[in-house]
């Protein structure tokens, strides 16, 4: 058996990644001190301008949990034809298949698996991962008050892992988004959802990583961006809630990393900034509409630095243009290094993954490179 932290290398890019047709001093603190027990938000400002200070660990998590379990429904996908698969790809690592007990080489789809998923309209669309709904022919979603509806399959990406239902129902609750750039290492969150087909529940954590890619979804234009956690995250989570010490949404669970098909310490979340985008695009175009920029990358690091002579070892290295591509026809080069997409610092290819992710075509976005030792801004159309 390989290695926990082997599939941890193998997942994080380690050559070209295609994006496209070829294919982000020291502070002044403000400390701000509650007044009549409500607490006030300190802040810090920096060459950025002003960023919020990480709030310290609260007394409980009841409020979160309050605001998130009724937003978060059980999802029962019953499957009735037969499917096999050669996995010619064997590793502790199939995440998919660990959240719903599979096995490796030929395997009988199961009569019926379970999940989770998220209410984002209050009119009964529900956002959850592709997995969890893929070749099911019944869908059926118990909400927090144990009411059933059947579902309806509106589209689903298999580049993202997300699909949304919906079920015939108004005055739902739903959860705000919270903005997932603003997510940093070591904050709180909890994850909602329905593990081992125990509805409604709660663990917390922190937020281990940002900006991780594990290697686990195999389409072309696939984006793997997660949000790393600690909170207890295992089979029947998926599709389910992470949510801040507000209760508002950061990401929907989506995968664990896990040597027996059971939390082991690391869980994965979609990014609430793209799974806006893309459940947007399914409710309105039932595809998604994606803009690319015709590049193909790979991550900096110092070998590549010292080659083009730069002092950045962050960032994504442009190996190729394509001629008639969006980054062609802006200006962007070849040896051009990525450090930056709309005011975001791209230190690595899934990051920069998820921000274009987020655009459609002919969408407008601002490229920062360093070319040549010296950073340049560069505005981009996106192109199909």
């Amino acid at each position: 058996m390989k290695q926990f932290i082997g599939f941890i290398v193998a997942g994080v890019l380690g050559g070209v990644i295609v994006l496209g047709g070829m294919q982000l001093m020291s502070p002044t603190l403000n400390i701000a001190h509650s007044t009549n027990d409500t607490f006030v938000q300190p802040t810090f400002t920096s060459e950025k301008g002003q960023v919020n200070v990480p709030k310290s660990l609260p007394d409980n998590f009841t409020v979160a949990a309050e605001k998130g379990m009724p937003a978060v429904v059980h999802i029962s996908a019953k499957v009735s034809k037969t499917t096999t698969s050669n996995n010619d790809k064997q590793s502790d690592f199939d995440l998919f298949r660990d959240f719903f007990g599979g096995g490796g080489g030929m395997f009988e789809a199961p009569k019926g698996g379970t999940g989770s998923g998220v209410i984002i309209k209050s009119n009964g669309y529900i956002v959850t991962n592709n997995h969890v709904v893929d070749g099911a022919d019944d869908l059926e979603v118990t909400l927090y008050d144990n009411r059933k509806f059947k579902a309806k399959l509106i589209g689903r990406d298999k580049n993202t892992d997300l699909a949304v239902i919906k079920i015939e129902e108004n005055e739902l609750p739903v959860l705000t988004y919270a903005n997932s750039d603003d997510v940093r290492v070591g904050e709180w969150v909890l994850a909602v959802g329905n593990p081992f087909n125990l509805t409604s529940t709660v663990t917390a954590g922190i937020v281990s990583a940002i900006g991780r890619s594990i290697d686990i979804l195999e389409e072309q234009y696939k984006i793997e961006s997660f949000i790393q956690t600690d909170a207890a995250v295992n089979p029947g989570n998926s599709g389910g809630a992470l949510i801040d010490t507000e209760g508002k949404l950061v990401g929907i669970n989506t995968a664990i990393a896990s040597q027996t098909g059971s939390f082991s310490g690391y869980s994965f979340a979609i990014p609430v900034n793209i799974m806006s985008k893309i459940v947007d695009d399914l409710i309105e175009y039932g595809e998604v509409q994606r803009g690319f920029l015709g590049i193909s990358i790979q991550d900096m690091d110092n070998e590549i630095a010292d080659d083009l002579g730069l002092a950045i070892t962050e960032g994504v290295h442009i190996l190729d243009v394509s001629p008639e591509g969006a980054a062609s026809e802006a200006g962007i080069k070849a040896n051009d290094v990525i450090i930056g997409v709309n005011g975001n610092d791209i230190k690595n290819a899934p990051k920069l993954q998820e921000m274009i992710g987020r655009a459609r075509p002919g969408d407008k976005v601002n490229i920062k490179v360093n070319r040549g030792g010296k950073e340049k801004s560069i505005a981009v159309t996106l192109k199909k």
